[in-house]
C-alpha cells in the first residue's frame, strides 16, 4: 500500500526490513505478511474490529493506492473494509473509531441496523470524533453493482485508489472496474475540519478475510 504526497512516495506498510512503522492493534483481528500482502486472518469475534494503524504524515493533496483480495468469508450476511484517513491520533487495541479521522467504508450488510444505510451493497463516509465516537456523514447505495460480486471476480485483487484534497475536502475514488482508472466518483468532506492534517492512516476489516499489497496490481 503506497501513499504519495504531493508526488513523494511513502510506503505505509511493509515487511520489517523496510521499518515501516506499522501497528496490529491488539484484540483486533490477526495480522501477518504471507510475501508481499498483509492479511487479515482472524474468524472470530476480533475479526470484527479488525485493524491496523500505519504510520503517515498527511495534508494537502494526497493519493492512496493498494490493491486488495478476497480471501474468505466470516459472516455471509455482513462484511466490509474501509481505511481512516487524517488520523491524528491512534490507539493500539480493538476500537470502533481511530482518533479525528475520516473513515472511507465499503459495506455489504442484509440486514443493517440504521435505516440510513442502504441494505446490501453500499459506501459510507464517518467522520471519527474520537475511538468511541464515529458519525454517519453520508450514506451511497450501490446495488447497481452488486452482481460484480462473485467468487471468480474477488479472486483477484482489486485496485483501490484515492485521491483526497485536504484543503478543500474533495475526495475521488477510481473506478476498480475502469482498467485504466481514468473513471472517478467524487464527493465533498465536510468543511468544518479543514484543512485535513494527520499522522496515521488506520486500515479496517469487518466479518471478511482479506489480504492487502502495495501497488494497484
Amino acid at each position: 500500500m503506497f501513499l504519495f504526497v504531493l508526488g513523494v512516495g511513502v510506503v505505509l506498510f511493509a515487511q520489517a526490513p523496510l521499518q515501516m512503522e506499522h501497528h496490529f492493534a491488539t484484540g483486533s483481528g490477526s495480522w501477518s505478511f504471507i510475501g508481499n500482502r498483509l492479511y487479515q486472518s482472524s474468524v472470530d469475534s476480533q475479526a470484527r474490529l479488525a485493524k491496523v494503524n500505519l504510520k503517515a504524515p498527511q495534508s494537502g493533496g494526497m493519493i492512496y493506492e493498494f490493491n486488495v483480495r478476497y480471501e474468505d468469508i466470516v459472516d455471509k450476511t455482513h462484511g466490509g473494509f474501509g481505511i481512516h484517513i487524517f488520523v491524528d491520533d491512534v490507539i493500539n487495541r480493538a476500537s470502533w473509531g481511530s482518533g479525528s479521522s475520516y473513515l472511507l467504508w465499503l459495506n455489504y450488510d442484509e440486514n443493517p441496523v440504521s435505516n440510513d444505510i442502504p441494505k446490501g451493497f453500499s459506501a459510507q463516509i464517518y467522520e471519527s470524533h474520537t475511538n468511541s465516537w464515529m458519525d454517519l456523514v453520508e450514506s451511497f447505495d450501490l446495488n447497481e453493482y452488486a452482481y460484480l460480486l462473485t467468487i471468480e471476480n474477488l479472486s483477484y485483487p482489486v485496485p483501490a485508489k484515492i485521491w483526497v484534497n485536504g484543503n478543500t475536502g474533495e475526495v475521488r475514488v477510481y473506478d476498480p472496474t475502469d482498467p485504466y482508472l481514468d473513471y472517478y466518483f467524487y464527493f465533498y468532506l465536510p468543511t468544518k475540519n479543514l484543512p485535513l492534517r494527520g499522522d496515521w492512516v488506520s486500515l479496517r476489516v469487518n466479518g471478511v478475510r482479506l489480504s492487502f499489497a502495495e501497488g494497484l496490481y
